[in-house]
């Protein structure tokens, strides 16, 4: 019986033989099958250039026509001549004319919404999720584009107008360097080739970039695919941008770039992480020649400049932190501590947020209540974003082994709204979760000092914590961890609380994180993963010891960047046998226990390849040493797995409900010796080598996230041979 052909409203019956993907037209059929083809059949009868959509090569015409126009002006206007200092343009301004570069406008502004441009865009792919994409796409694939992100002449070392220089004091030459060839000793003449040389340089180094891009077929489809895999994969587990009000052309081009590499690791084809790294060098070269002028960028609704610095510096330097690429993560490690310096420049730290009396009744006219939706909106994604460079400054000082860039104890920013109030949908539904929020909402500073009384309780924090805010009190305490002295645990800087003080605010912390109904059971496992971490590294620095293991083997590694010296004295063969080994043990065991519990669509929280690395370091001092296997606790205490009898010693008011030491339960006897109360064939038994051959396969599957996780698994490979 034949099948019927009839198709219905709606129905897509043309399919792509590559990635299935159903169309109803012929025409944008063949037009997406260009994107896996990379065939570009228009072609410029000007400068030849191949293009894969007719409306693409329609809007490049029009740049030679402008062009031309240009020209024509430009030669009329030379009778009287404007001359402006190169040190005055803003960091988008081309240094042709205007009308000469692209039709629409260059990053850092919003995208013009004229007659032609509207016109265009009835023209896209109705397919793309962000129409906008487009637009994207044609500035950063448009020849002109390395003129607008040149580094300003007036920010180098040279005279931004051509000038006779021999007479002029530069300063101290050894800014630079005590060779002859500095720039204060150029002959008189040498500063025009002086001149031109940096100029070339710099118009190289832009190209390269660009032309990386090129190279890579990056298409508008790829853009958007991007975006929307950061929304949907990204934003869920780093709450930073609201996708409500999110609109991509009041956004700087830099900052879409930056999220858009983020989105590229969640696709499939083997091609999009290089893709991904273009754009972020793309980002990267923006920022850093041109953050003078995104520094005063304000968004309509943001309360102060520089907001959107902000975020693309913190999206870049994840991006960078976890990157396949060693030299990428080095430059997210150097940039680490800008972040905080343009936030205080800006103001953001005294920024006061929305204020709850602003927060509309529900008869309020539907415009004024969309107003301040959005007003709202802004000023949670600039503490949000604030609030996240602390979760991330925390993490890379820990992978680094560096301390932090400031001081987290001292947040001033007050906790962020509820995620039932950032995730609403419309104005109507945020305002039902306003009203239900709190008044006052204490700051993080506040809460520091509660989980440092002078009399310590085991009690949970009595605030609805979400686990956004968590986090940031996990890398608060990660900081004070990695600032105390590592040669000696009881003796801590000044100001700086000793690690048994640190360790009883770490077991508060695991009460409000069991005892809170607010978190799913996803985020209160991605929460424990840090927390575990975080209690791993006051038992031993996870990094150090990773160091002197490689060290100990010959085995390179370039995980932990910097060549920081090594303790002489420490023993491995010794630590195993101590108590705040068989402690560290526990946790590294829960570590990869909540990793293989995460459901998939979770799987790929920041902070998970370090702290798996943590893990498998501790698993390899224990297999090295001889201890393959280990019977643990049926039942684990954590108190008892946390807090050594001398940190409960301390404290002089411990709270009776909880089990401690002095009950003598399984963990305590476990850490005491290394025994447990179980029969044998009854106890849990790790085979520590086998849990490294699984470790490695999850190292693997972070690989198309996080690239770094390449190199972990490389020394975990490595750890493996020795092993055997």
């Amino acid at each position: 019986m034949p099948q019927s052909t009839t198709t219905y409203p709606g129905a897509k019956p043309l399919i792509c033989r590559v990635c299935d993907k159903g169309f109803s037209k012929a025409e944008h059929l063949r037009r997406h099958e260009r994107c896996h083809t990379g065939s570009k059949p228009f072609v410029c009868k000007e400068c030849r250039r191949p293009f894969a959509r007719q409306d693409a090569l329609t809007r490049h015409e029009k740049l030679h026509t402008r062009a031309a126009a240009t020209k024509q002006a430009q030669a009329q206007s030379q009778q009287l001549p404007q001359v402006t200092p190169l040190d005055t343009l803003p960091w988008d301004a081309p240094r042709a004319p205007a009308d000469a570069a692209v039709p629409v406008s260059a990053p850092g502004q919003t995208w013009e919404t004229s007659d032609t441009q509207q016109a265009v865009a009835s023209d896209l792919d109705f397919a793309l999720i962000w129409p906008d994409s487009e637009n994207l796409f044609q500035s950063i694939m448009s020849s002109d584009i390395p003129d607008q992100w040149q580094i300003p002449l007036g920010s180098l070392p040279i005279p931004p107008v051509v000038q006779d220089v021999s007479g002029m004091n530069f300063g101290s030459p050894n800014s630079f360097d005590d060779r002859s060839s500095s720039i204060g000793t150029i002959p008189s003449g040498g500063s025009h080739q002086a001149v031109r040389d940096v100029s070339d340089m710099v118009t190289s180094s832009s190209s390269s970039v660009t032309a990386a891009i090129k190279a890579t077929s990056i298409t508008s489809v790829f853009l958007d695919e991007c975006l929307h895999m950061f929304f949907v994969r990204f934003i869920p587990t780093f709450p930073i941008l609201h996708r409500a009000t999110f609109v991509f052309r009041d956004c700087t081009h830099p900052l879409l770039l930056n999220a858009m590499a983020l989105g590229s690791l969640y696709l499939g084809p083997k091609d999009s992480v290089a893709k991904g790294e273009a754009l972020w060098r793309l980002a990267h070269t923006a920022v850093s020649t041109s953050w003078q002028s995104l520094i005063t960028h304000r968004g309509p609704y943001d309360a102060c400049n520089g907001v959107q610095l902000l975020l693309t510096a913190l999206l870049g330097q994840i991006y960078g932190a976890l990157s396949k690429t060693r030299t990428i993560r080095t430059t997210s490690q150097v940039f680490r501590p800008l972040g905080f310096f343009w936030a205080r420049h800006c103001g953001m730290l005294d920024s006061e947020p929305f204020p709850v009396d602003e927060v509309p009744y529900p008869d309020t006219s539907s415009s004024e209540k969309d107003h301040k939706w959005r007003t709202w909106a802004a000023r949670e994604i600039q503490q949000r974003a604030l609030l996240a460079y602390y979760i991330l400054d925390g993490l890379v000082a820990q992978m680094s082994g560096d301390g932090a860039s400031t001081r987290h104890v001292a947040n001033p920013l007050t906790l962020p709204s509820t995620e039932e109030a950032f995730d609403a949908n419309n104005a109507d539904e945020w305002l039902v979760h306003m009203r239900a929020q709190k008044v006052e909402q204490p700051s993080f500073r506040l809460l520091f000092r509660s989980l440092f009384p002078p009399i310590g309780s085991f009690r949970a924090l009595d605030y609805q914590l979400s686990a956004f805010s968590l986090r940031v009190i996990l890398e608060g305490l990660q900081s004070l961890v990695s600032d105390s002295d590592d040669s000696d645990h009881d003796l801590a800087a000044v100001g700086v609380p000793t690690r048994s003080d640190v360790r009883r605010a770490l077991a508060q912390i695991h009460e409000t994180i069991t005892m809170s109904i607010h978190l799913s059971a996803s985020e209160r496992l991605e929460v424990l993963l840090r927390w575990h971490t975080i209690c791993l590294d006051t038992m031993i620095n996870s990094t150090v010891l990773c160091r002197h293991v490689c060290a100990r083997y010959d085995i390179p590694q370039q995980v932990s960047g910097g060549s920081r010296t090594l303790r002489q004295s420490f023993d491995m063969l010794h630590w195993v046998n101590t108590e705040d080994a068989r402690r560290a043990l526990l946790h590294a065991i829960a570590i990869q226990d909540i990793i293989e519990q995460l459901p998939r669509g979770r799987a790929h929280v920041i902070h998970m390849p370090s702290s798996l690395f943590a893990a498998a370091t501790v698993y390899v001092v224990f297999a090295l040493a001889g201890i393959a296997n280990v019977s643990l606790p049926r039942t684990i205490v954590w108190q008892d797995a946390l807090l050594s009898p001398a940190d409960l010693n301390l404290n002089l008011c411990c709270d009776t409900n909880r089990p401690s030491t002095s009950t003598g339960s399984e963990t305590s006897r476990f850490v005491a010796g290394g025994r447990t109360d179980s029969q044998p064939g009854v106890a849990a038994v790790r085979n520590l080598l086998y849990e490294m051959n699984s470790m490695q396969k999850l190292f693997r599957c972070l690989f198309s996230q996080w690239g770094i996780a390449h190199d972990m698994e490389e020394i975990v490979n490595q750890w493996i041979i020795l092993c055997h």
